[in-house]
C-alpha cells in the first residue's frame, strides 16, 4: 500500500488539526488528507474551515488578513465571512451581485477537548467520548500540535504496541520493563475503544515524579491501550495510590507520509502540580517515538504478510485489519 489518504471512507471521519487557542486573530493554515485548508473565526467566534484557495485566482487565503471575523484575500481583497460566504468583491463595487461561485465550500468543524476537529465530508463517525472530560475530579492538559515526518498508520501501530518500551523508551520509563510480553487478550474496553489490559513496572526517574506522584525508583502501572478508528488511541494508567493518568494520542494524516500529532491528558490529581511539569515527561516519551518513527520510510503495509508479526504484535495487527477493512483495502 503506497497511498491511503484518497480513500473515500476517511472523508467521513473527524481529525484534530490545531489547538483551539491557536486560532483567534489570524487565519490558520493546515493540510489534511492531502488538501490545504484555512481555519478562522467569524464575527461570532464560530469556526470556519474552507479550502485554502480563493475561488477568484486561487491565492492561498491563509496569507490574507482577518478583521472582525471577515477573511480578506491578499491578492484582490475578496472577503469571506460566516459559513465561507463571500461578502465583498472590491473591484465590483458595494452594490454588485456576488456570484454563487464566489462562496467557499466549507468543511465540517467542531471544537472538543481544547482542539479543533475537521471532517472533510459528511460525518459517518463521531469524535470519541472521553468520560473524564465531564468529571470534576479530573483536569485536562493540552499539548502542542507537532508535525511528524512519518505516515499516520505507523504512529497508530506504534501506540498500540508496548513491546518497544524497553528499547525505544530507555531514556524515560522503559528501562525497568521486562522485554518479555505475556499473552495478550483483546477486548472491547468500553463503548469507544477496543484493545487490551496489562501491567508494567516502569522506571520512575526524577523527571517522572510529577507524573507518577511517587518518589520510588520504579512504579507499578495498571494500564489499558485501545483504539477508535481510524487513528485515535487511548492509554489509561492507574497507579497503586489511585492516581489516574489518561492519555488521548491523536494522529492526523497530512498526506500519506506526514502527520500531525498531539496528545491530551486527563488526571485526577490535586491540580497543584504545574501542568508543564506533568506533560514534560510525556513529551519526552513522545520525542523518543518520533525519533524512531521518522527513521522508518514509507507507509505501513496493511497486507497480512507485508511485515513479520509475533504474539506481542496482536493489538496492532488487529488495528491494521480493521483499518484496512474501513478503507476497503484488499490484497
Amino acid at each position: 500500500m503506497s497511498t491511503f489518504v484518497d480513500s473515500e471512507p476517511l472523508q467521513g471521519c473527524w481529525y484534530p488539526v490545531a489547538r483551539a487557542d491557536e486560532v483567534h486573530d489570524k487565519p490558520h493554515a493546515v493540510r489534511l488528507l492531502g488538501e490545504d485548508l484555512v481555519i478562522w473565526r467569524d464575527a461570532t467566534d464560530a469556526l470556519v474551515v474552507a479550502p485554502d484557495r480563493c475561488p477568484h485566482r486561487e491565492a492561498p487565503l491563509s496569507i490574507g488578513s482577518l478583521e472582525g471575523g471577515v477573511l480578506s484575500c491578499a491578492y484582490h481583497g475578496w472577503a469571506f465571512g460566516a459559513d465561507g460566504k463571500c461578502v465583498s468583491i472590491p473591484s465590483s463595487g458595494p452594490d454588485a451581485t456576488i456570484p454563487p461561485a464566489a462562496h467557499l465550500g466549507c468543511r465540517k468543524v467542531d471544537e472538543k477537548y481544547g482542539l479543533i476537529w475537521v471532517c472533510p465530508g459528511e460525518p459517518t463517525m463521531a469524535i470519541p467520548e472521553i468520560g473524564q472530560e465531564a468529571d470534576p475530579a479530573f483536569r485536562r492538559i493540552n499539548t502542542p500540535v507537532e508535525a511528524w515526518t512519518t505516515s499516520t498508520p505507523r504512529l497508530v501501530d506504534n501506540f498500540m504496541d508496548f513491546s518497544h518500551f524497553p528499547w525505544v523508551h530507555t531514556g524515560t520509563f522503559g528501562g525497568a520493563q521486562d522485554p518479555y510480553v505475556p499473552k495478550i487478550d483483546l477486548e472491547q474496553l468500553d463503548d469507544e475503544f477496543f484493545g487490551y489490559r496489562y501491567e508494567v513496572e516502569a522506571s520512575n526517574p526524577d523527571e517522572a515524579v510529577a507524573v507518577s506522584g511517587s518518589e520510588e525508583d520504579t512504579v507499578h502501572r495498571v494500564m489499558t491501550t485501545g483504539f477508535s478508528l481510524p487513528f485515535v488511541v487511548r492509554s489509561t494508567i492507574r497507579y497503586d495510590d489511585g492516581l489516574e493518568h489518561i492519555l488521548l494520542l491523536l494522529s492526523t494524516p497530512v498526506d500519506d507520509l506526514n502527520s500531525l500529532f498531539t496528545f491530551v491528558v486527563w488526571r485526577n490529581d490535586d491540580h497543584s502540580t504545574d501542568p508543564d511539569e506533568i506533560i514534560a515527561f510525556d513529551r519526552a516519551i513522545g520525542a523518543e517515538d518520533k525519533a524512531m518513527l521518522e527513521q522508518v520510510p514509507g507507509t505501513l503495509d496493511l497486507s497480512r504478510t507485508g511485515v513479520a508479526n509475533v504474539q506481542s504484535d496482536k493489538p496492532s495487527v488487529e488495528w491494521r485489519r480493521r483499518f484496512a477493512e474501513l478503507i476497503g483495502f484488499s490484497e
